[in-house]
C-alpha cells in the first residue's frame, strides 16, 4: 500500500515529473536488514529498481562477501526519484520524503539499518560526523511511527564512491566485517 501512496504522490516534488519510474524497493520485506541509499541514479530510473547497474553489482558483491544475497536484504532509497543529472538530493526533496521513508522502516522493521553513503547517514541521522569518522560504530535510530522501538544503524561507503575510490575497498572490506559480526550478535 505504502509503494502505490509513493507512486501516486502529487505533492511539490518536481523531480517525480523529470523521473521515468518511481523507485520505491526491491529485496525481501521480511529481511532483518535494510539498506537506505540516496537516491536513484541513472540505471535505477531505467529499470525501477535500486542499486542496479555497476554500483548494484558492486553491491550484491559486498554482501555476498559476507554470506548475504540480494535476496537476503531489503533495499530502498532516501528518495524516490532520480534527481536530474545524478546531483545530490537537495534538503527539501528529502524533507517530502521522510515521511514516507519513516513508515517504510516501520512496515519493514529491520534489525538493522545499513545507510549506504553519507547522505542517507546525514539524512536519517542527527550526526555532525563524517561517513569516514561513523563507519564501525553504531547509532540508534528511532522516527515518529517506531515509538519507543530503536533500532541499530551503521554507514558503508556507497558503491558508486568505491568504484570511483578504489583505494577505499579495504576500508568498505572492514566495514563488512564490522557488519557481520554485528548481525552474528543480533
Amino acid at each position: 500500500d505504502l509503494r502505490k501512496v509513493v507512486q501516486n504522490f502529487d505533492g511539490y516534488i518536481d523531480i517525480k515529473n523529470l523521473a521515468t519510474n518511481t523507485v520505491f524497493s526491491e529485496g525481501n520485506p521480511e529481511s532483518d536488514i535494510m539498506i537506505i541509499g540516496e537516491a536513484p541514479g541513472n540505471n535505477e530510473d531505467l529499470e525501477g529498481r535500486p542499486f542496479c547497474g555497476q554500483s548494484g553489482q558492486l553491491l550484491d558483491n559486498m554482501f555476498k562477501a559476507i554470506g548475504l544475497k540480494r535476496e537476503d536484504l531489503y533495499i530502498t532509497n532516501t528518495l524516490f526519484w532520480r534527481p536530474p543529472g545524478n546531483r545530490t538530493p537537495t534538503e527539501e526533496e528529502i524533507a517530502i520524503c521522510r515521511p514516507f521513508v519513516e513508515k517504510h522502516i516501520f512496515l519493514v522493521n529491520p534489525k538493522i539499518i545499513i545507510f549506504m553513503g553519507a547522505t542517507a547517514l546525514k539524512d536519517l541521522i542527527e550526526t555532525n560526523l563524517t561517513i569516514t569518522k561513523a563507519r564501525r560504530q553504531l547509532f540508534d535510530y528511532t522516527n515518529q511511527y517506531l515509538g519507543e522501538k530503536i533500532i541499530k544503524t551503521t554507514p558503508l561507503f556507497h558503491p558508486s564512491y568505491l568504484l570511483r575510490q578504489s583505494n577505499k575497498k579495504k576500508d568498505a572490506w572492514g566495514d563488512l566485517l564490522f557488519i557481520q559480526n554485528v548481525l552474528d550478535n543480533l
